[in-house]
C-alpha cells in the first residue's frame, strides 16, 4: 500500500521513482530493527550521573558503569573518592578504562533511537516529510537523484549524474570521506581553541598575580619611606605624604589596568568556550550538509589578541625603581643633617653637660638594622662543594677537611675549595650573617649562576696574588681575609683588589639589592658598614658564595649564623 502510494506520489509531483522506493525500504528495515529495539529499556543504559546514554562507559571497581568523563568530573569535584550508586569509598583513586561490550551495546542503542526518532516523523506524512526534509537536503535539483559524493572542486555536495557533466574532471569523493577529514580538521582545530583558552586562563592568573606582587611591592616601599622618614621634620613628613600618594595612584592606576585586561581575557575565554562547543557538537554531528557548511567558518582561527607583551609587575617594578632611589637620596640628606646636628649638639654638651641632653629621636638611623629587616633563611648546597671541605648535617658550617670527601661528579661542582648556597635570588633584597671568628683565610659575598667553577687556584696564585677571578668580571662581588706577606690583609675584589682597614670582624653581614644593582658587607659586632659594590648590573640568579682558602685545616668552620636584629 506505501510502495503504491510513493509511486503515485512520484507520478503526480514528477519525482525520481527509484529514489523514493529506496527510502521506503530503508523506512522499512528501520521499522524492523525498532521492533527488536524496543524489548530493551533505555533506562538500562543511562548514566546515573548525567541521565544520558552512556558515553564512553567505564566500570568502577564497585560494579556501577558510568560515562568516563562523568565520573571523573565528579571525582575531580570532590576530595573524597567515591562511587556516587553505592557510596563505596576508593582510597586510592581507580584507573579507569572503556568497557567495550558495554559500549558497543550502548553505541547500538543510540543508533536504533535515533532511527526510531527518524520512523516516527516518517509516520506523520510520508509526503510531507519526504517534500520538506529529503528532496532539498539529500536530493540533486537537477538531476533529482541522491547527493552522496562531495566536489573538492567546487566545495559542495553531487549527485552520480553531476560528475558526469558538469564535474567531470573535478576531484571527487565519497560524502562520508570528506566528512571524516572534516571531523578531523574540526578536532584539530577545537584543540588549538582549547590551548588559547588554556593560555588566556593563565595569562590571566599572571595579571592577578601581579597585582598582587605589586601590592607587596607598595607596601614595603610605603614601610621602607616610613622607617626613613620617622626622625624628619614636618617638611621630611610632607614628602614622606607625596611618596605614598604617588605609589598609591601607580598601584590604583595598574589596579585598573590590570582589570580592564582581565574583563578583556574573559570575553576572550568565553568567546573562546563557544566556539569550543560548537566545534564539539559540529564534530559529533551526523547532519553532513550542516557539518560542511559551518565547518569552514569554524575551522579559521580565531582572531585574537597577543598577550606575550603585557605585564603590570615590571611596569610597576620600574617606578619602585625611580621612587627607591629618591628615597635613597633623600636619605642621605636626612643622615647627613643628622650628623651636622649631632656635631653642634655634642659641641653644646662640651659647654652645658648638666643642662643639655640629646633626645632619642635625634639618634641616626642604624643602617645595619634597616639591612637586617631583609634576612633569609641559607643553607650550603653540597652539590657545589669541593671534595676537600667537611659540611655539617645541617648545612650551616663548612671547613676545610683532612681527608678527600667521595662526592659524585656534578658540573656544579667547585675545583677549588669553594662552596655556593642552595637558594638563588633573581629578584628583591636579601641579607645574610656568617661567622669568621678565629679563621685566617676566607672570602664571603655573590655570585651568579654561570660562574666558572672548573678553575684550580693555587696557594701560589693567592700568595703572589697574581689575579683571582673572584672579581665582578668573573662574576663575583666578594670580600674576605687573604694571608699575604706573612701577615693578615683584608680586601674587595674588585678590579684591582682594594685594601680594607677595619677592626678584625667575629661576624661579617651580606646584604644585596638585586634591583640597584648593590652588595654591601658590614661588620655585625661593631654595625660598621666595611666595602659595598655599587652599579652592578645583575641578568641572573645570585647565589650566596664561601671560599675557606687554602691553607691552616685547625681554622675553624665557616658557621651561617641566625640573624639577631641589632637594637
Amino acid at each position: 500500500m506505501v510502495t503504491s502510494s510513493l509511486l503515485l506520489f512520484a507520478k503526480n509531483n514528477n519525482t525520481d521513482t527509484q529514489s523514493l522506493l529506496f527510502v521506503n525500504s530503508t523506512r522499512n528495515k528501520h521499522s524492523e530493527m525498532a521492533s527488536s529495539s524496543s524489548l530493551l529499556s533505555e533506562d538500562q543504559f543511562q548514566c546515573s550521573i548525567c541521565r544520558d546514554v552512556f558515553t564512553e562507559p567505564v566500570s568502577t571497581p564497585c560494579g556501577h558503569n558510568f560515562c568516563k568523563a562523568c565520573i571523573s568530573g565528579y571525582w575531580d569535584t570532590t576530595s573524597l573518592c567515591q562511587c556516587p550508586m553505592c557510596k563505596h569509598n576508593f582510597y586510592i583513586r581507580p584507573e579507569l578504562k572503556t568497557n567495550t561490550t558495554l559500549r558497543d551495546v550502548a553505541d547500538h542503542f543510540k543508533r536504533n533511537r535515533v532511527r526510531d526518532e527518524s520512523l516516527h516523523r516518517a509516520g506523520k506524512g510520508v509526503c510531507d516529510f519526504y517534500m520538506e526534509n529529503l528532496e532539498d537536503r539529500i536530493m540533486c535539483k537537477k538531476h533529482n537523484t541522491l547527493l552522496e559524493l562531495f566536489c573538492r572542486t567546487d566545495q559542495m555536495c553531487v549527485c552520480q549524474f553531476c560528475t558526469e557533466t558538469d564535474h567531470k574532471t573535478h576531484h571527487i569523493v565519497h560524502l562520508e570521506e570528506e566528512c571524516g577529514e572534516r571531523k578531523a580538521q574540526l578536532g584539530k582545530m577545537d584543540a588549538q581553541v582549547q590551548q588559547m583558552i588554556q593560555e588566556r586562563m593563565q595569562k590571566g592568573w599572571e595579571i592577578k598575580h601581579s597585582v598582587e606582587l605589586s601590592k607587596r611591592d607598595a607596601e614595603r616601599e610605603i614601610t621602607d619611606s616610613m622607617q626613613v622618614f620617622t626622625d624628619l621634620v614636618r617638611s621630611i613628613e610632607r614628602s614622606q605624604a607625596e611618596l605614598i600618594e604617588v605609589v598609591e595612584e601607580k598601584q590604583e592606576a595598574a589596579e585598573k589596568r590590570a582589570e580592564g585586561f582581565i574583563k578583556e581575557l574573559e570575553q576572550e575565554i568565553n568567546e573562546l568556550l563557544r566556539r569550543s562547543t560548537e566545534l564539539k557538537h559540529l564534530s559529533h554531528t551526523e547532519d553532513h550538509l550542516q557539518l560542511l557548511q559551518s565547518s569552514l567558518s569554524l575551522c579559521t582561527p580565531p582572531n585574537a589578541k597577543n598577550w606575550s607583551e603585557i605585564s603590570i609587575h615590571t611596569e610597576l617594578m620600574n617606578v619602585m625603581r625611580v621612587l627607591r632611589s629618591s628615597v635613597s637620596e633623600l636619605e642621605e640628606k636626612t643622615r647627613k643633617a643628622f650628623s651636622e646636628l649631632m656635631e653642634k649638639c655634642n659641641k653644646a654638651m662640651e659647654k652645658f653637660p648638666d643642662k643639655l641632653k640629646i633626645p632619642d629621636k635625634l639618634k641616626i638611623p642604624d643602617n645595619l638594622k634597616s639591612m637586617q629587616q631583609y634576612a633569609v633563611d641559607v643553607t650550603l648546597d653540597p652539590d657545589t662543594a669541593n671534595p676537600f671541605l667537611g659540611l655539617s648535617a645541617d648545612g650551616k658550617q663548612v671547613r676545610i677537611g683532612q681527608t678527600w670527601n667521595f662526592r659524585p661528579e656534578n658540573p656544579k661542582r667547585f675545583v677549588s675549595r669553594c662552596i655556593l648556597g642552595k637558594e638563588g635570588f633573581s629578584s628583591g633584597r636579601f641579607y645574610y650573617e656568617v661567622q669568621v671568628k678565629g679563621r685566617n683565610c676566607w672570602e664571603l659575598g655573590v655570585a651568579r649562576e654561570s660562574i666558572d667553577r672548573s678553575i684550580e687556584w693555587t696557594p701560589l696564585e693567592v700568595f703572589l696574588d697574581s689575579g683571582l677571578p673572584l672579581t665582578p668580571e668573573g662574576g663575583f662581588w666578594t670580600m674576605g681575609q687573604k694571608y699575604k706577606s706573612y701577615r693578615n690583609t683584608y680586601e674587595a675584589n674588585t678590579s684591582p683588589s682594594v685594601t680594607l682597614t677595619l677592626e678584625k670582624p667575629q661576624k661579617v653581614g651580606v646584604f644585596v639589592d638585586y634591583e640597584e644593582g648593590q652588595v654591601s658587607f658590614y661588620n655585625v659586632e661593631t654595625k660598621a658598614h666595611i666595602f659595598s659594590f655599587t652599579g652592578c648590573n645583575f641578568t641572573e640568579k645570585l647565589y650566596p658564595f664561601f671560599d675557606c682558602g687554602f691553607h691552616d685545616n685547625n681554622d675553624p668552620a665557616l658557621i651561617i649564623s641566625p640573624v639577631s636584629h641589632t637594637d
